[in-house]
């Protein structure tokens, strides 16, 4: 177990998920943890009656008690948490960031310091210890800090490293993706209750095709196109259903989708950076 103090700004889900893959992998003791958060002090008692927390309401204690800083609120927030933070950051700190579009660089610029920074992009299947995290460095990020944080995210799932210009595409792809398929587990409970099942009997099966699909692109490593084709008798079942996919031009839904996450993504960056210029 780590002995490292960490400090999360920001008490939402993603903070509660990442606060419960480390205490649970015993990656670091619940005493070594601490949650800021200045308006729902309510969400901060119930957080560290459930898992045992530090708790606070001010940057200076978080920043003194914390080597590593995680930002976990909301962007709108994000500038504004930074600007308190400022005055209490050192280059001895590491920053880890889980907000959407926000950029090393304008990190870096708020608070005016060298400390290193880690920007990261979790989803919320961290709550099962199943995210899928990419992860991407500042410019004054060490070796080992930015291990430390890869160690960090292992503890909620998978991790992959990518150039933080991709960052966005991520957020649309795996950040975002979970609401994806949450949408189309509740399409195909209507479509099949409207066809004569029950809504228990349809949610099992989709679950268990959904697992079983997954598993079956992890554990085989064939391609998708590869597993659909073996799944699809010419003139059969399955291929009446794809015709019907393509026809509502199913692959254009899906571009579209990750492509405006992504350029929400890019947006949400933006409109802070030009906030902060004006």
């Amino acid at each position: 177990m780590d002995n490292v103090n960490v400090g999360f700004l920001g008490a939402g889900s993603m903070a509660e998920s990442m606060v419960e893959g480390m205490i649970a992998q015993s990656f670091v003791s619940p005493e070594h943890i601490t949650l800021l958060n200045r308006i729902n002090k309510q969400r901060l008692k119930e957080l560290q009656t459930k898992y045992s927390v530090e708790i606070t309401t001010s940057y200076q204690e978080i920043s003194s008690q914390s080597e590593v800083i995680i930002l976990a609120m909301k962007p709108k927030d994000a500038e504004e948490a930074l600007l308190n933070l400022k005055p209490h950051i050192t280059k001895e700190h590491l920053i880890i960031s889980v907000i959407a579009g926000i950029s090393t660089t304008f990190i870096e610029e708020c608070i005016e310091s060298e400390t290193p920074v880690v920007r990261s992009m979790p989803n919320t299947s961290a709550a099962i210890g199943l995210s899928a995290t990419a992860i991407t460095t500042g410019r004054y990020t060490r070796n080992d800090q930015l291990a430390f944080a890869e160690r960090l995210f292992r503890t909620i799932g998978t991790v992959v490293h990518v150039p933080e210009e991709q960052l966005d595409t991520v957020t649309g792809l795996s950040g975002s993706g979970p609401a994806y398929f949450y949408y189309m587990v509740e399409c195909m409970e209507k479509a099949a209750n409207m066809n004569g099942l029950d809504k228990e009997t349809a949610r099992e099966l989709i679950i268990q095709t959904m697992t079983g699909a997954a598993m079956m692109l992890s554990k085989t490593n064939q391609s998708p196109s590869l597993l659909r084709e073996k799944v699809t008798s010419p003139g059969g079942t399955t291929q009446a259903g794809l015709s019907i996919l393509k026809d509502y031009k199913f692959d254009e839904a899906v571009l579209e989708s990750i492509t405006g996450a992504r350029r929400r993504s890019e947006e949400l960056g933006h409109q802070l950076i030009k906030a902060r210029k004006n």
